[in-house]
């Protein structure tokens, strides 16, 4: 009597799980990092960076989010661009933590198009009910000091001008530092992902509640 019991119910726990299921994923809110190589850890074991380090320190910490990484080495913000829609649709994150403009300044490709592709970014994540988090990004003076530093004054720039946070520089306390940098000088060692972190958390915590 009991098995026949279970075998009635079975589909309409089947139809429960379909319609219920989602929205119970949905509840846990969503972290997403659109980066390049210094959020997607290149030359280093994934697990070992920042981005991983964020999802132990909220989970230490009593924060429920869930990080997803969608950063690729060598990105643009052009690329960021290309592949954001797709991510803000399949993840549906509260927050979003955009690490792009460095492979831009490197190339030095135009600094008007690079602030109107985060621009497009940001709007893009604010539509889809997600908050930013935008980091700056500084390069070596290879291109002259009025290159660098209008590439610099962008992303402060566009911070004030959409009202979000800004991560002050994230390799503060990193760049610079052999000890901390790998044998190419521009991408950190695993000794620096804890520093990092440190700079992300001090812009994102906030955030959280």
């Amino acid at each position: 009597m009991m098995k026949a019991n279970r075998s009635r119910w079975l589909p309409v726990l089947v139809l429960w799980l379909a319609a219920f299921g989602p929205l119970a994923r949905a509840e846990t809110p969503v972290i997403l990092v659109l980066g390049d190589s210094l959020s997607a850890g290149y030359g280093i074991p994934v697990e070992r960076g920042w981005v991983n380090l964020l999802q132990l320190r909220l989970k230490e910490r009593g924060y429920p989010h869930r990080v997803v990484n969608a950063s690729i080495s060598g990105d643009t913000t052009g690329g960021g661009l290309s592949r954001l829609p797709a991510a803000l649709e399949r993840e549906r994150p509260a927050i979003v933590i955009l690490e792009l403009g460095a492979n831009d300044g490197l190339r030095g490709q135009p600094i008007m198009a690079m602030a109107a592709n985060l621009s497009r970014l940001i709007e893009l994540c604010q539509k889809a009910g997600a908050r930013t988090l935008l980091a700056e990004m500084r390069i070596p003076p290879n291109y002259g000091p009025s290159y660098t530093q209008k590439f610099q004054a962008t992303f402060g720039q566009l911070a004030k001008h959409y009202d979000i946070p800004l991560i002050p520089f994230l390799l503060d306390g990193v760049a610079g530092d052999p000890a901390l940098i790998q044998d190419d000088g521009l991408h950190p060692r695993v000794e620096a992902q804890g520093r990092i972190l440190d700079n992300v958390w001090a812009a994102l915590e906030g955030m959280l509640n």
